[in-house]
């Protein structure tokens, strides 16, 4: 199984695999620096939240799937919500946990919009069925 997932992995897009090693997972294990800050325990479960509900899809599918989509939607919405009500509130956010936000929201925001379009083709590919 494991041998499948990776193949799976190396078969998708250099960019998208560059993507995932180098910005998309570093980043959401990122919040686990900035538990001490306001909202960081939220913002590191829903962060870590939206990978991990993967793994179950990873391991049904014995690779990588466009279901995988849903956990994002599911965790990083109502995070991308949590981030900017951080950035709303009266809370005195440290210089660099600020950037660091910045940075989730916008790596985050990308891959959701990624998200958007791959859960719309997976729930189609199933209507077809």
């Amino acid at each position: 199984m494991i041998v499948d997932i990776w193949k799976s992995f190396r078969d998708l897009p250099a960019w998208v695999q560059i993507w995932l090693v180098v910005l998309l997972i570093p980043t959401n294990l990122a919040p686990l620096a900035y538990l001490d800050q306001p909202n960081g325990i939220l913002i590191a479960a829903l962060s870590i939240g939206g990978m991990a509900l993967n793994l179950p899809i990873m391991l049904a599918t014995r690779g990588m799937s466009k279901a995988m989509a849903f956990p994002h939607l599911i965790c990083w919405v109502p995070m991308v919500f949590v981030v900017i009500a951080a950035f709303a509130s009266e809370a005195e956010l440290a210089t660099g946990y600020a950037k660091f936000l910045v940075f989730l929201l916008v790596i985050d925001l990308i891959s959701l919009a990624f998200d958007v379009n791959d859960a719309r083709v997976w729930l189609k590919s199933r209507s077809a069925k």
